[in-house]
């Protein structure tokens, strides 16, 4: 049996955020989550259900909200890594590496997941540009709100 519709549901993405700031300052900001709603929009809402796990809804410009539980798989300040799984509306992982570039820092985030929302498993191919899309505006979004929250033009 073909392997092709298990593969439709399953998506990786990177990006990569080059701020003017220093590594320890990028990480600090990134390991509270529970923040996030304060400068990145599409974070509706993050809680924290105990020191390694909290829930969050995302939402951004399709007009349905995702559910995940999220919990710590590693946090290293040392390598500048913050590791989650993230489980719900979809499954699998994220992670921040946070490094020195130049003056600034570069924070890498990358994420696997595994959708499982039963509308969105069956809109996979002809929705998947769309969902693609969504992810990349969220990303820019935070990276904007993210620098604005380092450079003091947003409240702490």
């Amino acid at each position: 049996m073909p392997d092709w519709p298990l593969r439709a549901h399953h998506y990786r993405f990177r990006s990569r955020w080059l701020l003017d700031a220093p590594p320890g300052v990028v990480y600090a900001a990134l390991e509270h989550a529970e923040a996030y709603p304060r400068w990145w929009p599409q974070i509706a809402e993050a809680h924290r259900i105990d020191a390694r796990s909290g829930t969050a809804r995302i939402r951004s410009v399709l007009p349905f909200s995702l559910r995940i539980t999220v919990s710590e798989t590693r946090r290293d300040p040392v390598a500048g890594i913050l590791q989650t799984a993230l489980r719900g509306d979809v499954d699998g992982w994220a992670r921040w590496t946070i490094t020195p570039h130049g003056s600034g820092t570069r924070a890498l985030y990358e994420q696997e997941v595994e959708v499982r929302r039963p509308f969105m498993r069956w809109l996979a191919y002809p929705g998947r540009p769309f969902f693609r899309l969504n992810h990349a505006l969220m990303m820019r979004a935070g990276r904007r709100g993210l620098a604005a929250r380092l450079d003091g033009r947003q409240g702490i």
